[in-house]
């Protein structure tokens, strides 16, 4: 068993300073994986004093872009160079099928390389004339690093979440602390490995593995961290803003979604299925972003809904390193209880099961469960309100666009939607009408690292990804001069 019972401060790898460690567990047969160090306020104390003096000290911020982009680059290439090393292990810890994981890991370098570009690009467009009235003053606003960033991660996408956050800091000149969750902790203590090998300078980037109450809130408390970035649930996100606002701490939010996918019945049916299927059953469910809500128009709604329960039967759920396997388990034993509790609140609220909802035969080990569909969905049922985070569809009939709308738009969350049609104008007149921060036409799910992401309403405050995501750890200042000759002639006469 390989040993991640240290954390990882100022360039150091540490023992935790009480000594803790919890157990992370393979979800595809309940076995312990690894030890791995639980850090407590007194650490992440020490973490957040490492970043911020490296923060102070200039050598990090008061590199050019360009010299911040050689890290990152090397970064990526460690990354790569260990890639399905780290899928491997994040199908170990996740459950998520292995070319799954594969997909993440490329993205994530992927993520580094492009916020390299981006660092490189701040040495050219970080500074702005400003245009003024008064020919005697000029003024130019630029760009600064925000600080000591404090990133806490969910443990969907360990690693890709981690490249989220980490990538545009570092690429803007802050130093930062770490936070993986404690149900996926081991690929974030790999990148500590990999940027460690690539370099990085001590301090700028720490990471401390620990449970929520112990680290987590410490973090996002923390008097010397500057910007919280946090992505998982809407109350812990809640939380962390009650928290951050004591001390008007900068904070983005990534949260839940409870997203709608329209589908018009001139839509081809095997793509809608086809789309319908990856909006929701990829990576099991778990998915802030996940099309959980499907609504078909009445024309096309009985002939979809057969081709889409024969290829649900044909999923195949296993172990994610199974060749083949196109469902793995969900992450743990609390996730699954908590999906498939939703499950039997939704069939008593209402909602009318129509397949899966059990453990599939032949799976005593594990937290396996059946990809599920409901129909007939009432408005107030809460398996069509709130966010399930498994591999459960909900699926409506609707009869004309504005109900289609109305409907979609009747949620606390906006993270995201989608809507398919043959009829392209259509499908821009209902993205733009959908109140969510991510609409996909004709597809559901892609997601580009060039693209801004986050989400309206409860789904979350500001964007990650893209230039976006740069500016969550950039802060704008004003530089203006007088440079007239003639006394200003306010005081002194």
């Amino acid at each position: 068993m390989q040993s991640y019972t240290r954390l990882y401060i100022n360039g150091t790898w540490v023992e935790p300073a009480k000594h803790g460690t919890f157990k992370t567990i393979n979800p595809a047969d309940e076995s312990v994986i690894a030890e791995v160090a639980a850090a407590t306020a007194e650490d992440v104390d020490l973490a957040v004093k490492a970043a911020r003096n490296k923060f102070d000290d200039d050598s990090w911020s008061g590199l050019s872009g360009a010299e911040r982009a050689v890290y990152l680059r090397r970064i990526a290439a460690g990354i790569r160079a260990k890639l399905d090393y780290l899928a491997a292990l994040e199908v170990r810890d996740n459950g998520k099928p292995f070319a799954e994981a594969q997909w993440d890991i490329e993205d994530t370098a992927g993520t580094f390389e492009m916020y390299a570009d981006l660092a490189e690009q701040l040495d050219h467009n970080g500074s702005t004339e400003v245009a003024l009235p008064d020919e005697r003053f000029s003024s130019v606003a630029i760009k600064e690093p925000a600080g000591v960033a404090a990133a806490i991660i969910p443990w969907n996408f360990p690693m890709l979440m981690a490249a989220w956050k980490v990538a545009p800091a570092l690429a803007a000149g802050c130093t930062m602390v770490l936070k993986p969750s404690e149900v996926t902790p081991l690929t974030a203590l790999e990148l500590a490995n990999i940027a460690d090998e690539s370099g990085l300078p001590a301090g700028v980037l720490n990471v401390v593995s620990g449970l929520g109450p112990d680290a987590g809130a410490p973090l996002s408390e923390h008097p010397d961290v500057d910007k919280i970035a946090f992505t998982g649930s809407v109350p812990t996100g809640s939380r962390i803003m009650q928290a951050a606002a004591r001390d008007l701490k900068n904070v983005s939010l990534e949260l839940g979604g409870k997203s709608p996918f329209i589908i018009f019945d001139d839509a081809d049916i095997d793509a809608a299925v086809e789309w319908i299927l990856f909006g929701i059953f990829w990576n099991k469910g778990e998915v802030c972003s996940a099309t959980s809500r499907v609504l078909i128009q009445d024309g096309i709604y009985d002939r979809l809904m057969a081709r889409l329960l024969e290829e649900t039967a044909k999923i195949r759920i296993g172990n994610g390193m199974e060749e083949g396997v196109l469902m793995g388990p969900l992450v743990n034993a609390s996730q699954y209880d908590k999906v498939t509790s939703m499950i039997i609140r939704g069939a008593r609220e209402g909602a009318t099961l129509l397949y899966g909802g059990e453990r599939p035969a032949g799976f005593d080990k594990g937290y396996y469960l059946q990809p599920t569909i409901f129909v007939d969905v009432p408005d107030d049922c809460s398996v069509w309100t709130e966010e399930i985070f498994g591999p459960v569809v909900c699926i409506r009939k609707f009869s004309d666009e504005g109900e289609a709308i109305r409907v979609s738009n009747n949620s606390r969350f906006g993270l995201a939607g989608a809507v398919m049609s043959q009829d392209i104008e259509r499908c821009n007149r209902v993205a733009r009408k959908l109140r969510a921060g991510i609409v996909w036409i004709n597809c559901s799910q892609p997601t580009f690292s060039q693209a801004p992401w986050g989400g309206y309403k409860h789904s979350g405050i500001g964007r990650e990804l893209g230039i976006w995501g740069l500016n969550n750890y950039l802060e704008t200042k004003q530089i203006t001069s007088f440079n007239s000759d003639e006394p200003w002639g306010w005081y002194l006469k």
